[in-house]
């Protein structure tokens, strides 16, 4: 690595950390802006306003916002984020298991998106307006276009209602065999790898027909060479760092499309814990789900421009 690509990456590096300040600040103004607290939540709405007032207390409701971000950004830094206003419990223990499912949703997604988006992309490419390249485009910008709540809504209809081929709830302790993990994550999955392989072929492709039009792929065709072969030997290896950066910016919009998909159908990650913590006013669960969901997406932003990075000077050095 020369030393002007070293300055470029810690560069954007920096930009992330102070984005990851912004965040962390943006999070707690949020959340210390919200509505009643989890005191109303507890007592209910016939508490007197003494009770009331002495659970706050209890709590350190009441203690000044500044006070507060100091002590929820010091047990950050030393890897406590405390415990449940609600059920008392550590709040790293109840993130602990739906953090796992999460990222078992989203490692199974990506393993069915990235093939099929590559494979879609390279596809379109190599058919480059042909009536192929011209249907598959416009399916995958409408599927862009659909929210993905309606995709859900449309999967549930037709593969739980109407072909009964997989359950509506996506119940993770029925799975005791690979047959019953493909049948309680297909709707989940299939959801959230529409969006996303949508998105992401779009990209692929418009990476792919950058690199098509490069003088060396031109003399590769007018040597006779198999447009197969021309893909994957001359036009992939040198795209590597835009597709690369258009996989990374794809799984990180996935992570939007998460809260959603796992509301619907009642999949017990951690959007859905962030969900019923906010309907409970349990501020520290929020606070810890809302970090984890920014830093993953500031991780997989950041690695893309990284790449982006890297690869423009790498071309440019050629």
């Amino acid at each position: 690595m020369n030393r002007g690509l070293g300055r470029l990456v810690l560069g954007r590096l920096g930009a992330s950390a102070f984005s990851l300040v912004f965040v962390i600040v943006a999070i707690f103004t949020i959340t210390a802006a919200l509505p009643g607290d989890v005191a109303d939540t507890l007592l209910g709405q016939g508490a007197t306003a003494g009770a009331t007032a002495a659970l706050r207390h209890a709590m350190g409701l009441d203690q000044p916002a500044w006070l507060r971000f100091w002590h929820w950004l010091d047990s950050m830094l030393h890897a406590d984020p405390g415990r449940s206003l609600l059920t008392g419990r550590p709040v790293a223990e109840l993130i602990g298991l739906r953090l796992y499912n999460s990222l078992l949703l989203a490692g199974a997604t990506a393993a069915v998106s990235v093939p099929a988006s590559l494979a879609l992309g390279l596809a379109c490419t190599m058919r480059q307006g042909s009536r192929f390249d011209r249907f598959v485009t416009t399916a995958l910008l409408g599927v862009v276009s659909v929210p993905v709540f309606l995709l859900a809504t449309v999967a549930v209809f037709v593969f739980a209602v109407q072909f009964r081929v997989a359950p509506a709830l996506a119940d993770i302790n029925a799975v005791h065999s690979v047959w019953q993990f493909i049948r309680v994550f297909f709707m989940p999955v299939i959801t959230l790898a529409g969006a996303t392989t949508a998105q992401m072929s779009r990209m692929i492709r418009a990476c792919m027909i950058d690199v098509f039009s490069a003088p060396w792929i031109e003399m590769a065709v007018l040597k006779g060479v198999p447009p197969v072969r021309i893909v994957l030997f001359h036009a992939l290896p040198n795209a590597i760092g835009p597709v690369v950066n258009a996989i990374a910016l794809s799984l990180s919009s996935l992570l939007g499309g998460v809260v959603v998909v796992e509301t619907v159908f009642n999949y017990p990650g951690m959007a859905g814990l962030m969900v019923d913590s906010v309907a409970a006013r349990d501020v520290p669960v929020v606070q810890c789900c809302a970090l984890i969901f920014c830093v993953a997406y500031l991780f997989l932003t950041t690695l893309a421009d990284v790449v982006a990075v890297a690869s423009t000077r790498r071309g440019g050095s050629h």
